[in-house]
Parts: C-alpha cells; sequence; structure tokens
C-alpha cells in the first residue's frame, strides 16, 4: 500500500490533518472540499483511491452521490460519516455501496484504521447501489448513543444476508424490534415475518405450534394445522425466548437449521422449509447449557451473529430521544401534545429502568393520557416513578391498607392532577390493565411459570390467561419462584 490520493469531502481540518500525518509517509495525498460537485468533478477525472465523504454538504446529500460513483467507478471503495446517527442512515450507506460508516463524533484514529483497512482491501461491488426510495423515516430504533451506533453498523451489514442472529438483552430493550429492523429493511422484506414467543406456549404444544400437526396425531387435533415455519416460509421466523424451548423441541429445531426441511407432529413427509432464523432471550444460554437445560449444538447454530442489547441505564443519554419519541407516538394516537422539562429529563436519565424502554414508554403514556399540564415538571415525574417503584403494588400488606382504599388514593391523585377537568376517556380499560399486570405476575410466579395451575389459582380459563399474557406482554420464566 502506497502513493495514491484520498478525495475527504468534509470542512473538518482535522480530518485532513490527521490522514496527512498517518499516511503520507506511505505516499498518500490528501484533497478536500466542502461540497459534493467538486468531489464529483473529481472523481469523474479518475482522481482518487479512496473517498471519505460526510452525508450533509450545502449542495448534496452524500447518500445521494454514492450510487453514482459506485455506477462510474464502482471499485472506489467510499467511508461515509455522517452525525445522522440513525439506523435508517447506516442502512442507506451500506445498501448503496459504502465501504464502511462511520457515526460522528468518531475517534480519528478509527477513521485511519478503517482508511488503511480499505486501501489494502480488494473492493467489491456491495448491496444495492441503484439507491432505494427514501420516503419517510419510520425509525424502528431510537438511540444516538455509542452503544446503539455499534448495533446499527451490525445490523447494516446483515441487511442483505440471511444469517442467523441471536439477540440478547433484558426484558424490556426491545429484541422484537432489532428482529422486524432486520426483516423489514432486508432482502426478505416482502415475505412474511412471523414472531413466537416460547414462553407463552404451553411445553406440549410447542413442536405441533412450530411444525404444525396433522389431523389426528394427538387428542384434539380434529384438523391439519400449518405450523409457524410454514406460515414464515420465504420470510422471517422470530423466536422469542428461545431458552424455554423444552428439550424434544430443541432437537427437533437443530434438526432442521442442520437440514433445512422438518416434518410436522403425525407427519411422515419432509418440508423444505426457506426462512431466515432470529432467535433472541433475557437470559444466560451458557449458563443453560452447563446446566443441561439448552442444547450446546443448538447454542451454535443460532449464534452465528449475536447481538446484545444494552439495557436502559447503559445508555441514558437516549432517554430524551426516547421520551420525544414516545410523546410524538401518543399525540398521533390522538392525545395532547405534551413535553416534559430538564428537570424531568434528568430525573428520568437517573432511574434505573428495572423494566427497560418499554417501562419508560408506559411511563410516557401514561404521563400524555392522565396529566393534563401541556410542560410535565420534575415533581410529577418523582410522584410517578415513586409510585412505581418495586415493591409491594399498593402498600404494606401489614399497614392494615386495602387494596381498595390504595387504588383510590392513586386514582385521587390523577383527578386531581386535571383540576376542573377530567381524564382522557378509557380511564377504566387503563386502571384495570394496572391492576391486571401485578396480579397476573405474581400468580405466574407463585406457580413456577406454570400457567395451567395460574389460570386455576385465578380462576380464568387457560386460553384467556394466554391471551392476557401476550396482551400485556408479561414474560413467563418457568421454574422459577
Amino acid at each position: 500500500m502506497n502513493n495514491g490520493t484520498i478525495l475527504v469531502a468534509d470542512d473538518d481540518r482535522a480530518i485532513r490533518t490527521v490522514l496527512d500525518r498517518a499516511l503520507g509517509r506511505d505516499g498518500f495525498q490528501v484533497r478536500s472540499t466542502g461540497n459534493a460537485a467538486t468531489l464529483w468533478r473529481w472523481i469523474n477525472d479518475g482522481d482518487g483511491d479512496l473517498v471519505i465523504t460526510d452525508v450533509l454538504m450545502p449542495d448534496e446529500n452524500g447518500l445521494d452521490l454514492l450510487p453514482r460513483i459506485k455506477k462510474l467507478r464502482p471499485e472506489l471503495p467510499i467511508v461515509v460519516m455522517s452525525a445522522q446517527t440513525t439506523l435508517i442512515t447506516a442502512i442507506k450507506a451500506t445498501e448503496r455501496g459504502a465501504y464502511e460508516y462511520l457515526p460522528k463524533p468518531f475517534d480519528l484514529k478509527e477513521l485511519t484504521s478503517v482508511v488503511r483497512r480499505a486501501l489494502m482491501t480488494p473492493n467489491e461491488r456491495r448491496g444495492d447501489t441503484g439507491g432505494s426510495e427514501d420516503g419517510d423515516e419510520v425509525l424502528p430504533l431510537i438511540g444516538r448513543s455509542a452503544a446503539m451506533q455499534d448495533i446499527y453498523r451490525t445490523l447494516a451489514r446483515l441487511m442483505q444476508t440471511d444469517l442467523t442472529v441471536m439477540v440478547t438483552g433484558e426484558s424490556g430493550t426491545g429484541k422484537e424490534l432489532v428482529a422486524r429492523a432486520l426483516h423489514d429493511y432486508g432482502k426478505r422484506r416482502n415475505g412474511p415475518f412471523v414472531a413466537v414467543n416460547m414462553a407463552a406456549i404451553p411445553r406440549e404444544l410447542i413442536e405441533a405450534e412450530l411444525f404444525g400437526h396433522e389431523k389426528g396425531s394427538f387428542t384434539g387435533a380434529t384438523n391439519r394445522n400449518m405450523g409457524r415455519f410454514e406460515q414464515a416460509d420465504g420470510g422471517t421466523l422470530f423466536l422469542d425466548e428461545v431458552g424455554d424451548m423444552p428439550p424434544e423441541a430443541q432437537t427437533r429445531l437443530l434438526r432442521v437449521l442442520q437440514q433445512g426441511e422438518y416434518t410436522t407432529v403425525g407427519g411422515r413427509t419432509p418440508i423444505k422449509t426457506d426462512v431466515r432464523i432470529v432467535a433472541a432471550t433475557n437470559r444466560d444460554l451458557r449458563q443453560l447449557i452447563h446446566q443441561g437445560i439448552f442444547r450446546e449444538d443448538l447454542f451454535y447454530r443460532l449464534n452465528v451473529v449475536p447481538i446484545r442489547l444494552p439495557p436502559l441505564r447503559e445508555r441514558t443519554e437516549d432517554v430524551s430521544d426516547l421520551v420525544r419519541h414516545f410523546l410524538a407516538m401518543a399525540e398521533a394516537e390522538g392525545l395532547p401534545p405534551k413535553r416534559i422539562d430538564n428537570d424531568g429529563i434528568e430525573r428520568l436519565k437517573g432511574y434505573r429502568w428495572p423494566g427497560n424502554v418499554r417501562e419508560l414508554e408506559n411511563l410516557v403514556r401514561r404521563l400524555a393520557a392522565l396529566y393534563a399540564e401541556e410542560v410535565i415538571g420534575n415533581e410529577v415525574i418523582e410522584a410517578e416513578l415513586t409510585a412505581t417503584a418495586p415493591g409491594p403494588a399498593f402498600g404494606d400488606p401489614g399497614d392494615g391498607d386495602s387494596i381498595g382504599g390504595a387504588v383510590e388514593r392513586h386514582l385521587k391523585r390523577y383527578f386531581s392532577a386535571h383540576g376542573d377537568s377530567l381524564p382522557p376517556p378509557g380511564l377504566y380499560d387503563r386502571v384495570l390493565r394496572e391492576l391486571e399486570r401485578p396480579l397476573i405476575e405474581m400468580s405466574l410466579s407463585a406457580t413456577r411459570g406454570n400457567q395451567v395451575r395460574a389460570a386455576q389459582l385465578l380462576g380464568l380459563n387457560r386460553n384467556t390467561l394466554r391471551k392476557k399474557i401476550r396482551d400485556l406482554d408479561i414474560q413467563v420464566v418457568r421454574g422459577i419462584k
């Protein structure tokens, strides 16, 4: 690697200085400009061995320039930089042929390393360099933290592949959002996306749920039933809480991943499968392997590309972006526009968020629905966080307080916050949901995740309980109390 020219489309002089010092000794010259027109003229003249371009330039968007560069000079490596640190930007840069995408701010040493690697690697055309329709950007994932930027870059590289992905993270971190992003922006976007939660299916029915069953294959099988693999053919199958799969289903899933075909329960004819697998779990699968609960060979089949979603407490700098996003969603659903003041945002950033992004979303929606103020301050935030802090849901059982009394005081605070006006319609259902969730969670905990026993304890039909678990997005963990 010696002699050549690096073309930089960015006004930051530090970039040119660092590259001059690092690569000048190898005979490379650095030419920089602040606009797309000059950059295009150099490229059109055949100059440059590598291009570094910003996305935002005064005369043209750098992403729009990429397809023209790749069409004229497909061998020319391009490094894209941007302060628009979103998943969509990373995906577009990769789809349009960028060698690498670097979100700003970045370490200049990292830029030098990327440039050296690009100059030494034979360049091949990547992705769909013809570009795509921009449209309105509906962001599937929110956050500009360094942790999220790493995830965006990984996802962008995976979009045009069928590699199996394992998403790990605590409950409420957004694992299904990652799976949906891989599907919606990947090459299988025109196929079905099918999600199945292993923890919400009775153990004895998981195989039939995944692979389907034939008529008469077991008691109650009155008709042939299509399984999730068949439903997801040509698309993506999202296996949520994969650590809850029973051993028999693990064995069958491993066989499918190895052979690319399966048989229905009670069937004999092999069925070819064409699905991309994205698995997720909030459990430590390696620990389950040591305990003999999860198959090691299945783990390695699923863990081809691991993605760890950080808990919200590890990326608190994203809280303000998430709050704005959830408030905008609430407004789009017909609730009045709201915002949280700076003190309130700082209080939210200091909270531990045991329920992660899902807990923050629920809080923001509650604030938008139940409080009349247009600007919500720290006092309201503090009251809500205190009311929802971990511990007994309705006061200390030994203090003589009844559930009805605790609920009444809770509702009085909501009504008084609205002054002379009334809370938004739908209060009855909202309150019931707040009561149902801890009741069902505690019943499942008391029965060690046994949904049949929990349904008996609650006096509910088992199918009714399963529906409520899905609707309330309750995580079921078996064998743990």
